[in-house]
């Protein structure tokens, strides 16, 4: 399995361990096996049950072609839709755990999963998808085609590592949060925000403590109440876990 360095805008390298060739076609086929199941459904109860298939052999054939394409329309964005809302993530990559990241460290944007979603179009309609197989095995990151064309790599989420290592932290049931806007950022915002901050300690760089006190005041617009940068971020740790675990 081999590593990928993810470098964050703190000048931060994180690894974390590439998605296997195996875990994406995995991934890939329960996609496949889902998008299958809603044919047959829609299949049967639209066009069998309903009768519509008796109804379109009155309509032209390209009325027809009209209708199958509206049925089949989830099934060809099923991706950017699911990566959209998962967060990187289809049904198939959250059984599997694995999920779609930015290259630099942040959570990647509609404009990425839309970038795949166009050049996994073009990928399995060239040789049955083996172009796309090929680029991910001969990638030291694992990537296909779009994954290059949207600067994104797919990571697994198993990776074992102990707690220090995650963004979880030790949050007593009485705990009493403080800011509770630290829910706009996502588990990778936190996850960076944690591997940089135990850098910058190890390396006593208050310097780079202070820069991303700055950094998550202005994207989050929480505003740090009476205490040192270094207790507001551990503050900011524990919330974020207090929050995301009593949802």
């Amino acid at each position: 399995m081999s590593q990928l360095a993810i470098n964050t805008a703190q000048n931060v390298n994180i690894k974390f361990n590439a998605a296997s060739v195996g875990e994406r076609i995995l991934a890939s086929f329960l996609d496949l096996l889902i998008k299958i199941a809603y044919i047959i459904i829609i299949g049967y109860f639209i066009f069998y049950l309903l009768g519509l298939s008796d109804w379109m052999k009155g309509l032209d054939d390209w009325s027809a072609a009209a209708i199958v394409i509206v049925f089949a329309f989830p099934v060809m964005i099923y991706s950017i839709v699911f990566e959209s809302l998962l967060e990187g993530q289809t049904l198939g990559k959250k059984i599997t755990k694995i999920k779609v990241v930015k290259l630099d460290g942040y959570q990647a944007s509609f404009g990425d999963y839309l970038i795949r979603w166009f050049f996994r179009i073009i990928e399995n309609n060239i040789m049955g998808g083996l172009i796309g197989l090929i680029a991910m095995m001969v990638n030291s990151k694992t990537q296909r085609i779009g994954d290059m064309a949207a600067g994104t790599a797919v990571i697994t989420l198993k990776n074992n590592v102990n707690i220090s290592h995650t963004i979880l932290e030790e949050v007593h049931t009485e705990y009493q949060p403080k800011y509770p806007m630290v829910i706009k950022l996502s588990d990778n915002d936190m996850r960076i925000v944690k591997e940089t901050f135990n850098r910058a300690i190890a390396q006593d760089d208050f310097e780079m403590i202070n820069k991303l006190v700055e950094k998550i005041e202005r994207v989050t617009g929480i505003k740090k109440q009476d205490q040192s940068n270094r207790d507001f971020i551990k503050t900011l740790l524990k919330d974020y876990n207090f929050y995301t675990q009593n949802m």
